[in-house]
């Protein structure tokens, strides 16, 4: 799945460069959405992220390329890999910015874990 974020002003800190957080939070939900369009159905939440380290500025104006891969599967989580680039529409402006794996779980009601749907033909690693 690939999808796009504009950086507007309200997403910078006051030296003018994105808030690592909001990085975060749009990766957070651009893998959520990528499991919930996977496992129809399925209610999933975040259990953690394998690395989160900012290796480039991002200001204002900057178009973010969001590119979201499945990894791994179990009997109840499912793991995307989350590539976010520069993306400003120059083919020679690809940069990778920033890269991790993001761990969701599939869970009930009461956030008691349950298996995925059997609805995606996979092989299931776990």
């Amino acid at each position: 799945m690939e999808n796009h974020k504009l950086v507007l002003p309200g997403h910078l800190n006051h030296y003018g460069f994105l808030f690592g957080g909001n990085l975060l939070q749009w990766v957070d939900e651009y893998a959520w959405i990528a499991a919930s369009l996977d496992y129809p159905g399925a209610q999933f939440v975040t259990v953690g992220m394998d690395k989160v380290e900012f290796r480039k500025n991002i200001r204002n104006g900057t178009i973010l390329k969001f590119v979201i891969e499945r990894g791994r599967v179990g009997q109840t989580s499912v793991q995307y890999g989350v590539l976010v680039f520069r993306g400003n529409g120059d083919k020679c402006d690809n940069e990778l910015l920033f890269s991790t794996n993001v761990a969701l779980v599939n869970v009930d009601a009461y956030g008691h874990k349950l298996a995925l749907p059997r609805c995606m033909e996979e092989r299931r690693l776990d």
